[in-house]
Order: structure tokens, then C-alpha cells, then sequence
């Protein structure tokens, strides 16, 4: 909500499959692309979280 991004541009699968814990953004990068969410020249935010602390993000051009 802070960040103005709407929950159209959000894609979760959690509630699907639960935690994948290291899988998580290769699947939903697949789900997604699978689905006809995204096009050519989007720009997507990837987000993970580990064990303990560890965390990673970035951002690509698909």
C-alpha cells in the first residue's frame, strides 16, 4: 500500500503451494510466465526470504 503498487502487479503463490523456501521465485517466475503475465520488457522485482535473516532481491528485464 505504502509503495502505490496495485494487487494486480503482485503475484503470490503461497496460499498454492506453501513455503518452497529456496524454489519460491523459480516457480512463481514460471507460474507467472506460464499464465501470460509477463511481456517482453517488463521490469520484475524478485524477492526471497531464508532461514534465520537472509533475505535477497532483485530486479530484471524479462
Amino acid at each position: 500500500e505504502r509503495l502505490a503498487v496495485g494487487k494486480d502487479r503482485v503475484f503470490v503463490n503461497l496460499d498454492k503451494y506453501g513455503n518452497t523456501s529456496a524454489a519460491a521465485v523459480a516457480i512463481a517466475l514460471d507460474e507467472a510466465n506460464r499464465s501470460g503475465r509477463l511481456n517482453s520488457g517488463d521490469h520484475i522485482l524478485l524477492v526471497a526470504f531464508g532461514a534465520g535473516l537472509t533475505w535477497a532481491s532483485a530486479v530484471i528485464e524479462w
